[in-house]
């Protein structure tokens, strides 16, 4: 009887946790929409800041964001993957191996604030490159860097053993096997880790504010990544903090979070068609 109590409670303590977080996510969802999407129009979407007019548009500030991201991602996937698969595959000094996976533990655990003040040290002042939106991406490939690792380093770890005794025995080589069987087989790992770095970007504006600034310039994607530009969450807290625009701050919260949803949901896209291509084949 007494086990059977404890059960009961511990099932509906489970209960309650889910209906409370569920029901957070969703107050979230719908308080920021609601005060978000009134203040959206298409002025605000298509237009820059123009400080003679006081016109507030944040179309160089979305632009920006879309090339941070796209920078970010083109460094930190090759290398990330290509560190996941080292580790797992090749190194065969597992002392090595587990002092390189606790320095990237250690990596995810820092805040954000230090990347910032260490990638301006070095990236902006050090390299030269000034405050840009280069610096800035290269900022966030270290903070990005272990997650990606990590991730694909545990989807790794969980490709049997027989899949590569397999295709050993028909006479493939190391890395053939690597690129033919294990990575197609570990996919969501990778898609994974680039969702998670994705979000990170997107709510990242300390290490940006020391790196790749505050202006509002439209650019192109190679001249917008050597000079400084703001991104959605730097212009978020700009407006909020700097000048009590708190209806331009809910609309771009509001377009954050749609942003956030369209990457989940194209990345869960993208991981089903790998995956019927992987089963077709």
């Amino acid at each position: 009887m007494k086990r059977k109590i404890k059960i009961a409670l511990l099932r509906a303590l489970c209960i309650v946790s889910a209906a409370f977080t569920c029901a957070l996510v969703l107050f979230l969802l719908v308080y920021i929409l609601a005060k978000g999407v009134p203040n959206i129009s298409w002025e605000l979407l298509t237009t820059k800041r123009s400080y003679m007019t006081g016109k507030i548009g944040i179309l160089p500030d979305i632009l920006n964001t879309v090339y941070i991201i796209v920078a970010t991602l083109i460094f930190v996937l090759p290398l990330g993957v290509g560190a996941a698969v080292y580790l797992t595959e090749y190194a065969k000094n597992k002392r090595l191996v587990a002092v390189i996976e606790y320095a990237a533990e250690t990596l995810s655990g820092i805040p954000s604030i230090i990347y910032g003040l260490v990638g301006m040290l070095f990236f902006c002042q050090f390299l030269g490159m000034q405050t840009s939106l280069l610096a800035g991406a290269l900022t966030l490939v270290i903070m990005n860097l272990p997650t990606v690792m990590r991730t694909t380093q545990e989807s790794l770890k969980t490709v049997p053993q027989s899949y590569r005794e397999g295709a050993f025995g028909l006479g493939a080589g190391k890395w053939r096997v690597i690129r033919t069987v294990v990575l197609p087989s570990c996919i969501d790992g990778v898609i994974t880790g680039c969702i998670l770095s994705v979000g990170r970007i997107l709510g990242e504006s300390a290490a940006l504010l020391f790196t790749a600034g505050t202006a509002h310039a439209l650019n192109g994607f190679f001249d917008g990544l050597r000079s400084s530009g703001s991104t959605l969450t730097v212009s978020l807290y700009m407006y909020v903090k700097e000048e009590g625009e708190f209806g331009v701050g809910f609309a771009i919260a509001a377009i954050l979070m749609v942003l956030t949803l369209l990457v989940n949901l194209l990345a869960m896209l993208v991981g089903r068609a790998f995956k019927r291509r992987r089963n077709y084949e």
